[in-house]
Order: C-alpha cells, then structure tokens, then sequence
C-alpha cells in the first residue's frame, strides 16, 4: 500500500469541505456535503479500516497497542498507525468546524468572528475550539444569547 498516496489524497479530500465552511457556510452544497454527515461516514469508515488492519490483521508496529505510551508511539511509528491517528483527527477537527459554523449561525455571531476559530480548529483543534468558546462568552457579554453547548 502506497501510504503517502493515500495520505495525501486524504487531506486533499477534506479540503472542499474546509473551504466550503469558510467560504459558503450558508450554500446549499455545504449543508449536503459538509452539514450532512457524508464526510465523517466515509474518513470514519477509513478510519474503521485501517483500524482494523491494526487490531486484527497484524498490520503496525510489532510492540504496538494502546495500553501504555509506550505502546501508542510504536502504534504510531508504522504507517498504518499514522493513517489511523491522521484520520482520527480529521474526522473530528471537521466535526467540530462545521458544529462551530452551525452554532454560530444559530446564536447569530456573524462568519467574520467564526472564521479565525475554524481555522485553528482545521490546523490546531482544541485550540480552535477554544477560541469559540472564548468568542461565544464575549458574544454573550455584548448582549447574544447564549445558553450551554
């Protein structure tokens, strides 16, 4: 298996939808491409595989597993380990880029003061949602309504 192939078709793959976020978050094909599910089914259904290749196939690390830390490095120093965790972050860093999108249009903070969070949440994760969370209290105290997540 080529997996610098793979890894980069991957993130190619997920870039329509980050665009679409940042770019037409309102648009009819982000709510069906973005909004629907559609991405983590299918990078989650890749996650499932390559997670099994581990788990039941033999294919990874010889000492790895995920019981210790030391068995999550070796994990992740063979290839497969590495697509299992790439995957893993991709699917949940959209998850919540596109979440932060639709609860910023419910709670009415405009895409301008959302844009910066997405994008930390696309490179950095946490500290993107982090970011909203801090702008959604700031939007709070200037009069939006806010009410827990």
């Amino acid at each position: 298996m080529d997996y610098e192939m793979l890894y980069s078709a991957i993130n190619l793959g997920v870039l329509p939808a980050w665009i679409l976020l940042f770019a037409a978050p309102r648009a009819g094909i982000t709510v069906k491409l973005v909004h629907s599910g559609v991405y983590p089914v299918v990078y989650g259904s890749l996650y499932v595989f390559f997670m099994a290749r581990a788990m039941f196939f033999g294919v990874g690390a010889e000492d790895g597993g995920l019981e210790t830390a030391a068995g999550v490095s070796a994990f992740f120093s063979h290839p497969n380990g590495v697509m299992v965790g790439w995957l893993h972050y991709l699917v949940f860093d959209l998850f919540i880029g596109a979440w932060i999108g639709r609860d910023a249009m419910r709670r009415g903070i405009g895409h301008f003061w959302v844009l910066p969070c997405q994008f930390f949440t696309l490179m950095f994760g946490p500290v993107g949602l982090l970011a909203y969370m801090a702008l959604r209290k700031v939007k709070a105290g200037a009069g939006l309504e806010v009410s827990e997540v």
